[in-house]
């Protein structure tokens, strides 16, 4: 995000709290309770805002999160299109090779739990 942006939004937001006490005072509210409830609801966008954003920070589906995993995810592509036959079949032996010597895990419990017992 740019500076000028950041002042933008600034600015906007500087204007509705001012439109939000000027249609609370049309409303028929006196120009305290006005300013009172033009600023909860102003200081409820924010606290709703920030609850937006640490959703996105903690699940990290934050922009530069995702930038990266799709940077990842395209490196890795490239990767495999450059790949002869013969290097895939190299790669899908190792990969079959890893999944067997994993260790067995049973509803009841991993094999050492049970070896255990």
């Amino acid at each position: 995000m740019r500076r000028i942006d950041v002042i933008g939004i600034g600015i906007g937001i500087f204007v509705a709290g001012g439109l939000l006490y000027w249609v609370f005072q049309l409303s028929g509210f006196d120009s305290s309770k006005a300013g009172i409830w033009s600023q909860a609801i102003l200081v409820g966008g924010l606290v709703l805002w920030l609850l937006t954003y640490l959703w996105r920070a903690v699940t990290q589906t934050m922009t530069y999160n995702q930038q990266i995993k799709d940077y990842e995810e395209a490196v890795i592509e490239k990767r495999i299109a450059e790949m002869t036959p013969e290097q895939l079949q190299q790669l899908q032996a190792e990969v079959d090779q890893e999944k067997q010597q994993k260790p067995v895990h049973r509803e009841s419990g991993s094999v050492d739990e049970q070896s255990k017992s």
